[in-house]
């Protein structure tokens, strides 16, 4: 089972990371690891239990994954399991916390587990797939940041006019 704990240093308050990230009008501007995703039922953005239908963007755009959430409390954290399995990955399960930091910007917390499939290769997939995923996943982050640090007000605006918090 692959596991990783992964820091973000981003150029926003947490609230706007967390809103840049979870509501699709956003996300569709920055995130390389997806090049379509949905919340099943037409929801702008996550909800516990909520299912989201997430397509692979740029050459895993052949890749497609459903995921439910477990956690979902803005700004603070979301966290999120696979239902079902998507090749290569038999089970998969994702969190986000994000943590304020008295200069207006944000650390996002990214923890992720899975395991892939067929068990029987495991031992010669994983280590594979994990250095995949894990250079997937840095870049895509590393895109947010980009997409904050030029668009973070334009977000943040947003949020003062859209989100009842």
């Amino acid at each position: 089972m692959a596991h990783r704990k992964l820091e973000f240093a981003m150029p926003a308050p947490a609230e706007v990371v967390f809103d840049a990230f979870h509501y699709h009008r956003w996300r569709v501007h920055w995130d390389s690891l997806v090049s379509r995703t949905r919340v099943h039922g037409g929801a702008p953005c996550p909800s516990v239990g909520a299912v989201s239908e997430n397509t692979g963007g740029g050459w895993l755009r052949s890749l497609s994954m459903r995921t439910r959430f477990v956690s979902y409390d803005p700004p603070v954290l979301a966290a999120a399991s696979m239902v079902g399995q998507s090749f290569p990955f038999a089970r998969w399960a994702a969190s986000m916390r994000h943590q304020p930091l008295p200069d207006g910007r944000s650390v996002l917390v990214y923890t992720y587990t899975f395991s892939v499939a067929p068990r029987a290769l495991a031992w010669l997939l994983e280590p594979v797939v994990d250095r995949i995923f894990l250079r997937a996943t840095r870049k895509r982050f590393a895109r947010l940041q980009k997409f904050l640090a030029t668009h973070g007000d334009a977000v943040q605006a947003w949020r003062s006019s859209h989100r009842p918090d």
